[in-house]
Order: C-alpha cells, then structure tokens, then sequence
C-alpha cells in the first residue's frame, strides 16, 4: 500500500524541515515506507484505513523529537557524555572562585575603611555576581560543546576503582571539631568577659578593658561573635552531612565575613581600647605590631579558606 494521505504528508513535512537538504531524500524515502508498513500492518490486524495511519503517526511520536534522532541533535541542553564533567568543573568553581573574589572586594574595602555595612554588602554582592557569571558562561560553554562533534569524536577515560578519592579521618576530623568548639567557647568567653575583667582599673577602681569601647556601642562585636559561631555551625555541618556545593560555598563565604571584619577592625584601630594602652603603659608600637598580626593571621584564613575549598572540590 502507498500512503498519500495528507496526515502523513503533513507529518513527513514536519520532520523534514527540521534537517539539512542533503538528508531530506533518503529519510522521506525511509520513512514513508516505514509509515505504509505500519499503516499495512493495522490493516491487516481489521482497522479502518484513517484509523489505522493515525494509529502508526501516534505510534511514531513527535515529529520534532524523531527529526532530532535523525540530525543526531541533543533535545537536552547538557546531556549524560558531559553532565558529570559540567558538574565537576561548576563545583570546583563555585567554592574556589566565589571565596576568593568575596575575599579580595573585602580585603580592599577594609584597607580602604569602609563602613561596616558596605564591608559586608560589598563582598557579598561581588560574590553573588561572580557566581551568577560562572553558572551562567559555564553551562553555556558546556552546552556549545554538546552541540559540536568534539564529544563523539573523543572517547570517554576508562574509569577505573583508582579514581575513588581516600576517605580522611573520621576521628581526625571529629578531633578538629572538638578543638574548634573548645578555642570558640574560650575566645567568646575572654571576648564577652573583658569589659568586667581586666589587669588595669580606672581612678574609680573600675576595670578598663582591653578592647576598644566602641565595639559594644556598635553591636560590631555581637555580629562578629554571631559570624564565628555561625562558621562552627556550618563546620558540625560539614562533619554531619553530606558535602555539597551551596554548604560548602556559604561556609567559606561565612569564614571570609570573619576575617575581613577583622582586618578592617584592625586596620581601622577599632581593636584595642586606648585608654586601656596608656594605663598599661604601653609604648605605641605594641597595638601596631598587633593590628599586624590579626591582618597577617585574617590573611592566613583567607588563603587557606580558599585552598580547602579547592582540595576538597578535587576529591569530589
């Protein structure tokens, strides 16, 4: 039987313009006779003739999906040969990248005394645009790339049981924690306790305290005391549930918060209270070397905030 009816050839129709010319003849060719087979088929079986070619059409599914399978064209926009690679490479990105802008826009803003809210505002912006760009130029490149012949040409690495990463310490770990809850018990306490308990007294008797005055005015130490503990919390995380991108990207973001409020309250002078330096007797030099020293140590954190999240992006 050869099949005219205008239902198929509107449905050959919708497939063909979807290809290139060179392939148009031999695929109508193919398919009509695939469709009167199917038609011949149902005709056997004592269907109706429009019943029996609405039947094989239906069978045959959505023109646009069978033209795709024809031009050998992705309907997906990243299929499964690179799924796991785009994965990889955006998780690697997010928690590298996203860390170390936020960090760099902080670092600049506290060397150049900004206010707080803009020290706050202005890393967390960068780092929401930057991640924004990466999910977006990412995904686009991956998408180009599933569209060209590369991924076909080019076989897959053999994965071997070589590749599965080493487990670290669970005991290790839990010892890290275990430290890290001890050292932010002890530094909250001698933070919230220095107002009331120090080695110098004012003409009154009262006692002066070591840090500045001013960080209680302001709230400032309240938030930064909220930060550390929010970076422990985010570290029992961490050991208690699975890793993932937006948990481990939020921890570092967090830890950075810490370390840039540090170094723009040291380099602001806003640290140390200086009527607790001059009755103390200490020359000037002494609250100098110690806003060095929380930079260099905040510094620290930073570098080595951004390089966890590096080594721990490449197990995964």
């Amino acid at each position: 039987m050869t099949t005219t009816s205008t239902l198929t050839d509107r449905y050959v129709d919708a497939i063909l313009r979807h290809l290139p010319g060179r392939q148009r003849p031999g695929i109508e060719k193919e398919l009509r006779a695939s469709i009167a087979d199917a038609v011949d088929d149902r005709l056997e079986a004592g269907s109706g003739p429009a019943e029996a070619e609405l039947a094989a059409l239906t069978e045959l599914g959505d023109p646009a999906r069978l033209a795709a399978g024809y031009a050998d064209r992705p309907l997906q926009l990243i299929g499964p040969a690179l799924y796991l690679d785009y994965t990889r490479l955006l998780a690697t990105l997010l928690t590298t990248i996203v860390p170390a802008v936020a960090a760099v826009v902080g670092l600049v803003r506290g060397l150049q005394g900004a206010t707080a809210p803009r020290l706050i505002g202005d890393p967390l912006g960068a780092a929401l645009t930057a991640g924004a760009h990466i999910v977006l130029w990412t995904t686009l490149l991956f998408a180009i790339i599933e569209r060209t012949a590369a991924p076909r040409r080019t076989p897959a690495r053999p994965w071997t049981p070589a590749a599965l990463p080493e487990p670290p310490s669970r005991r290790a770990r839990y010892g890290e924690l275990i430290t890290q809850t001890v050292l932010l018990v002890l530094f909250t306490t001698l933070v919230l306790l220095s107002p009331a308990v120090s080695t110098e007294t004012d003409a009154a008797g009262d006692p002066i305290g070591v840090l500045s005055p001013w960080l209680w005015e302001t709230g400032i130490v309240y938030l930064f005391i909220a930060l550390v503990i929010a970076s422990l919390g985010f570290s029992f995380a961490k050991y208690y549930a699975r890793w993932s991108v937006p948990l481990a990207v939020t921890g570092s973001l967090v830890l950075i918060a810490c370390a840039v409020t540090l170094i723009w309250l040291a380099v602001n002078d806003r640290v140390l209270n200086p009527a607790f330096v001059e009755a103390a007797g200490w020359p000037q030099s002494v609250p100098q070397w110690i806003g060095t020293g929380l930079v260099v140590t905040s510094v620290g954190t930073l570098v080595h905030t951004v390089a966890e999240g590096i080594a721990r992006a490449r197990r995964r």
